[in-house]
C-alpha cells in the first residue's frame, strides 16, 4: 500500500522583478514586472509503507521544494499528493500528528534551553503521555548515543550531538512518514555514520516510510535501495540504485599490478581505454563494459600482471556525469 502518492505535483514562484537603480524602484511602484520560475514540475511517485527512498538531485533541483509540499509548508500550483490518506497542504491535525520534517539547515531545539526541556515541550505540543514521552526519548538516545547531552543547553552542543538530538525530536511522537532534507549536511564522518546506522535501525524496528534527501552518496548508498533522481523539477529516474550504474555507468575501473617495471605505448593505451592512473608498476583504466573481457586478455599477455581488479565506477561520479549531461543537454 503506497504510504506517499503524488501526481503531476507542480510548484511555481512569482517573483518581483526589480528593475536597477533608483529609476527603477520608483518605476516598480507603478508598473512591476514579474518572472515566474518553476521549482517543481510535473512530479509524479509513489512510495510504499516502510520504504526508504533516496531523492537526489543538484541544488535548485527541486527536492526541498517537493519535501515542503508534501509535509503541508507550501501549495502546490497543481497537482496532487496524499501522504497517509491525506491531502498534505489541508494541514489537518490528524495529519501533522503522523509525520515529520526535519531540514538540516533548520532549528527545531530551542536554541536557550537544554535539550529535554525543549523536548519536554514538543511533548506537551503532542499529546504525549509522560511514561511514552521517557520510554521513547530513552530509546532513542541510547540508539544515538546522546543520553548524558540532555542536560546540556542546546547552543552548547556540538554541530553532530545538536542534528542527533533534532532527529530525537522529529521522532518523539513516533511518525509513520519522515522527511529528511539533508540530516547529515555539515556533520563529521563519525557522526555520519551514526546517523546513518540510526536510521537504517530505525526504520528496519519501525517499518517508518522515509524520504531522504542528501548531497553525500555514502548516505544513499548505504540507506536506500531506490533512487528518485530530479533536475529542473522533473523527474528522469526513478528505479533501484542498482539500475543507475546499469543505465549510466557505461565503463568500469580496471586497475592491474605488475611485477616489475612495464609499459604500453601510447597508442596501445588508448586502445584499452582511458588512463586514470599511471606508474611503474601499476596501472588504472576507464574501460567501456562491453570491452573488459578483451582488454584484461590483452594486458594479461603483454604485461607481467600479478594482481587484476575490476571494480563498478562509484556511484557519485555517475550521479555527478549525469547532473552535467543535464546541465549541458
Amino acid at each position: 500500500m503506497s504510504a506517499i502518492q503524488v501526481e503531476g505535483l507542480t510548484k511555481v514562484f512569482r517573483t518581483y522583478k526589480k528593475q536597477p537603480g533608483l529609476r527603477g524602484a520608483i518605476r516598480g511602484l507603478f508598473h512591476r514586472q514579474y518572472e515566474e520560475v518553476q521549482a517543481a514540475g510535473d512530479v509524479s511517485f509513489r512510495i510504499d509503507a516502510g520504504e526508504l527512498v533516496g531523492f537526489l538531485g543538484p541544488n535548485g533541483a527541486g527536492k526541498t521544494t517537493t519535501l515542503k509540499m508534501l509535509a503541508g509548508l507550501l501549495y502546490p500550483t497543481r497537482g496532487t499528493a496524499h501522504v497517509l490518506g491525506y491531502v498534505p497542504w489541508e494541514r489537518q491535525d490528524a495529519y501533522r500528528r503522523r509525520f515529520a520534517l526535519l531540514l538540516g539547515q533548520k532549528n527545531q531545539l530551542w536554541w536557550d534551553l537544554p535539550a529535554r526541556e525543549s523536548l519536554e515541550l514538543n511533548a506537551k505540543i503532542y499529546g504525549i503521555e509522560p511514561a511514552l514521552f521517557d520510554r521513547t526519548v530513552a530509546e532513542l538516545t541510547e540508539l544515538l548515543d546522546v543520553r548524558d547531552k540532555l542536560n546540556v543547553m542546546v547552543r552548547e552542543l556540538s554541530l553532530g550531538e545538536r542534528m542527533k538530538l533534532e532527529l530525537v525530536t522529529a521522532l518523539l511522537h513516533q511518525p509513520s512518514v519522515l522527511l529528511l532534507d539533508e540530516p547529515t549536511i555539515g556533520l563529521d564522518v563519525v557522526s555520519q555514520k551514526k546517523v546513518r546506522e540510526f536510521l537504517r535501525e530505525y526504520n528496519t524496528r519501525r517499518q517508518t516510510t522515509i524520504l531522504l534527501t542528501s548531497h553525500y552518496m555514502a548516505d544513499i548508498e548505504a540507506l536506500c535501495r531506490r533512487v528518485i533522481i530530479i533536475d529542473h523539477g522533473r523527474i528522469f529516474f526513478d528505479g533501484r540504485l542498482s539500475e543507475v550504474l546499469d543505465r549510466f555507468a557505461d565503463f568500469k575501473l580496471l586497475t592491474i599490478q605488475c611485477a616489475q617495471t612495464a609499459s604500453l605505448s601510447a597508442a596501445e593505451l588508448q586502445a584499452c581505454g582511458e588512463v586514470v592512473e599511471q606508474d611503474p608498476l601499476s596501472l588504472k583504466l576507464k574501460v567501456k563494459r562491453e570491452r573488459v573481457v578483451a582488454v584484461c586478455k590483452t594486458l594479461l599477455d603483454r604485461l607481467p600482471v600479478t594482481d587484476i581488479d575490476i571494480q563498478e565506477v562509484p556511484i557519485e561520479d555517475i550521479i555527478r556525469q549525469i547532473f552535467a549531461r543535464k546541465k549541458d543537454a
